[in-house]
């Protein structure tokens, strides 16, 4: 099933995703801390009350989660362009709630930086509490999985060793559309790409991931508590932008379209900051 948190009339709820409709869950208003495995399995559908996706505001699939945490350098494809050594253990950076932005929301480029970059990524969304989890009982806490754009300013990424300053940007990391629950996607060799305008600038599959999701998620839940609604991004394969000759950089006028087959096809105007 896939299901998405949406807003209309200022009411925020989830419905579960039927076509070009949803069907709202009863008592759910967004999929987060409070909306953990039991919460989607066992909610009461409301068919009387469904309505047409596009007569709705799709919000971030989790539009406030307690954590980000985000990996970089997790395909071959792109430690190889940065011309990096193979990490031997995952190279983990955050964000804030306030760098998520809907799936149909414009990407407005800030007047501060030249150099705005794609990224695209699956994102693990996490439904069940966790610390300390064992790899073999990681996929148990998986909630559902979506597309996350991680929209990247390189010239304030490289100000510093830190990233921070580069990859949590406000209303910058477009994710959804929708949550799509383990059963119903194959991530073994799932192809993941990104289209630039027409141009694929991004092609791999997630069986190329150098750590996989059970590791990400048993290493993350070592340093911190998993809780449900927490966000985790494994990771973009090679072909950014800022590494290409010559670069492509995102511009006015640009669309971006990020796809994870049997996820979902994210897709983002770009447009300048007047």
């Amino acid at each position: 099933m896939a299901y998405a948190t949406y807003e209309l009339h200022g009411q925020r709820r989830v419905g579960r995703v039927d076509g070009d409709r949803l069907i709202p869950l009863a008592g759910v208003e967004e999929l987060g801390l409070h909306t953990d495995v039991g919460t989607l399995a066992h909610a009461h559908e409301l068919p009387g009350e469904s309505v047409a996706v596009d007569d709705v505001y799709l919000c971030p699939v989790v539009p406030a989660p307690d954590k980000i945490v985000c990996v970089g350098l997790n395909y071959l494809t792109h430690v190889g362009e940065t011309g990096r050594d193979l990490p031997t253990y995952p190279v983990f950076f955050t964000k804030f709630a306030s760098s998520l932005l809907g799936p149909r929301d414009d990407l407005v480029l800030p007047p501060e930086s030249s150099q705005v970059d794609y990224e695209a990524e699956l994102a693990v969304v996490i439904g069940r509490p966790g610390r300390r989890i064992p790899r073999e009982r990681a996929l148990d806490h998986v909630l559902g999985y979506t597309v996350a754009n991680d929209v990247t300013m390189r010239d304030y990424q490289y100000k510093t060793h830190q990233w921070l300053q580069g990859k949590a940007w406000d209303h910058s990391t477009p994710l959804g559309p929708y949550l799509v629950t383990p059963g119903e996607a194959d991530l073994s060799a799932a192809g993941i790409r990104t289209v630039v305008s027409g141009e694929k600038l991004q092609e791999s599959d997630l069986s190329k991931l150098i750590f996989d999701i059970p590791a990400l998620i048993s290493t993350v839940s070592e340093f911190t508590t998993l809780l449900p609604g927490d966000v985790l991004l494994t990771g973009t394969p090679g072909g950014v932008g800022y590494r290409r000759e010559p670069q492509r950089l995102l511009a006015d006028g640009d669309v971006v379209t990020v796809e994870v087959d049997g996820v979902g096809s994210l897709t983002t105007r770009v447009r300048r900051e007047p």
